[in-house]
């Protein structure tokens, strides 16, 4: 349950900080925020164990730029699919 609340939590946070970077104004919901948001912060996790990085001490401030970084690219993806600007 706990995870549950947790990925929650990092996907709008991920998504949200996504979202202030991108430019212009992203039609979509708070719903889709969160969970591209999460979908940005599974991407960014695996790459950065992909890389050898995924557990450092303190924060994982490479973590979090890779997840945000996913994070614009799925938000980008949705947007393209939907035919939303």
């Amino acid at each position: 349950m706990l995870s549950i609340i947790g990925m929650i939590i990092t996907g709008a946070i991920i998504g949200a900080l996504a979202r202030l970077i991108m430019r212009g104004v992203q039609d979509i919901s708070m719903l889709w925020t969160i969970v591209l948001g999460a979908v940005g912060a599974f991407v960014g996790r695996t790459v950065a164990g992909f890389f050898g990085i995924a557990e450092t001490p303190g924060i994982d401030w490479i973590r979090w730029v890779t997840s945000i970084i996913a994070a614009i690219i799925a938000i980008s993806i949705y947007l393209g699919i939907t035919g939303r600007k």
